[in-house]
């Protein structure tokens, strides 16, 4: 197991009432009420959006650095983090496909930066091995 260290940022989020409940972030940015997923009559965030919201982030950040150690500017890239809940053998879990939208690089060199990605972020590497995760580049 990878131990952090030098730690350059902590936060912490607190929930309550679980999928019903409301989820709140120490610093105040995240205040949500939650909800299950699929509700169309009122949406809510749920464990699934907040973690797909985290990982396209932090995916596109170390796009971004990969690319960049090659001289590449990749700020007008996206990410889509789909995450999808179901049932396993286990009882409940999770998958996640990325797709990585890079423009002006070519298909070829898109894919190689989103596998580079895959190997630096942090998301990825604390889903490695627990859940399944696509990367692709689109």
């Amino acid at each position: 197991m990878e131990q952090v260290k030098n730690v350059a940022y902590t936060t912490a989020a607190t929930a309550k009432g679980g999928r019903d409940g409301v989820v709140t972030s120490e610093d105040g940015v995240v205040d949500l009420p939650l909800g299950k997923p699929g509700s169309t009559s009122n949406p809510k965030a749920n464990p699934e959006t907040l973690f797909a919201a985290g990982y396209s982030a932090c995916f596109s950040g170390a796009l971004n650095l990969v690319a960049s150690k090659e001289g590449l500017d990749t700020s007008e890239s996206t990410v889509t983090a789909t995450v999808k809940f179901g049932e396993t053998e286990a009882g409940f879990g999770l998958a996640v496909d990325l797709v990585a939208n890079i423009p002006g690089v070519d298909e070829a060199k898109a894919k190689e930066l989103v596998e580079k990605a895959h190997q630096v972020c942090p998301y990825s590497k604390a889903t490695r091995g627990n859940i399944e995760v696509n990367v692709s580049a689109g």
